[in-house]
């Protein structure tokens, strides 16, 4: 069995800001979905609102004792996504041109 490398916090961060873009917005729900535990997500989620890579969004009504915290992407936050898609598309692209030059 091979264990699993370590995500790095770039890694986590940017797995963060795409599941909030996807639609996974409540904190619950986002720190099941990037594999994390409670303190660390709370972390991050304060980090990202701090740097405005999200916004968040208290949509508490009276009547319901329930948490209505939820988050959403801003256009920053779309923006370092777009970096980092694209910036991993050149790397790949880089790669595959030198393993061709190197296989000719």
């Amino acid at each position: 069995m091979t264990m699993a490398r370590r995500r790095s916090k770039l890694e986590i961060y940017l797995d963060i800001l795409m599941l909030i873009r996807s639609g996974v917005n409540k904190p619950t729900r986002i720190m099941y979905g990037a594999n994390l535990s409670w303190k660390p997500l709370q972390q991050i989620l304060k980090s990202l609102v701090e740097q405005e890579l999200i916004r968040e969004v208290d949509a508490r009504d009276r009547r319901d004792r329930r948490t209505t915290t939820y988050y959403v992407i801003t256009r920053k936050g779309e923006n370092v996504i777009n970096y980092f898609s694209r910036a991993r598309e050149l790397i790949r692209m880089d790669g595959m041109v030198n393993s061709l030059i190197l296989h000719e």
